[in-house]
């Protein structure tokens, strides 16, 4: 990435340096992904579309720990290896609105907050900044190379309550919260980074 491109990571020292964390990205570009794998002060492994391991990219993306999701239906392998990265204290990457849209954190699914009350992982949000601002010239499909793109970590914070509720209401109100915090970073990455 920081080949490619002009990367400026904020907050980095935000994430914890051990044990397990989650990753909240907001994501609006395909570059999203893996400008956080590039920038992260740790290895990110990410809840990745099942479309993408396709070729050569299949044990590329096997290959540097990324896993594989039918978005489809409740991937119970997915989640499985979701949870075993977590437990073994790794930093868990997801979009947490399920794809590709505005990058606003308008509408999250109910993953995160899941991943979150089950394992007791810190969620740190992080705002990527930039990879739609202008389109390439040679490769129209990403931001024109040497451009600059800010990835902003914000404070690490509880996704329950506290209580250890799994309900269906404990983690409706854990997705409100989620967002609440979602929201509020990436306001302030924008003033931060004046994007």
């Amino acid at each position: 990435m920081y080949g490619l491109f002009k990367p400026r990571v904020l907050g980095s020292w935000r994430v914890p340096a051990a044990g397990p964390v989650i990753l909240a990205v907001n994501h609006a570009h395909n570059i999203d992904g893996p400008m956080l794998m590039g920038t992260a002060p740790r290895p990110v492994h990410f809840l990745i579309k099942k479309e993408a391991f396709v070729g050569p990219l299949d044990p590329f993306l096997r290959g540097i720990g990324q896993l594989r999701v039918d978005r489809g239906s409740v991937d119970r392998n997915a989640v499985t290896d979701a949870l075993d990265v977590l437990g073994g204290g790794g930093v868990l990457g997801i979009f947490p609105e399920g794809s590709r849209g505005e990058g606003d954190f308008a509408s999250l699914r109910a993953g995160l907050a899941y991943f979150a009350v089950r394992s007791g992982a810190p969620i740190v949000p992080v705002a990527v900044l930039g990879s739609t601002e202008r389109k390439g010239r040679l490769v129209p499909g990403l931001p024109p190379l040497r451009s600059r793109v800010d990835v902003v970590f914000g404070d690490a914070f509880e996704a329950g309550d506290g209580s250890g509720r799994r309900t269906r209401k404990a983690l409706d109100e854990a997705t409100v919260r989620i967002q609440e915090r979602l929201t509020a970073h990436l306001a302030g990455a924008r003033r931060l980074t004046g994007r």
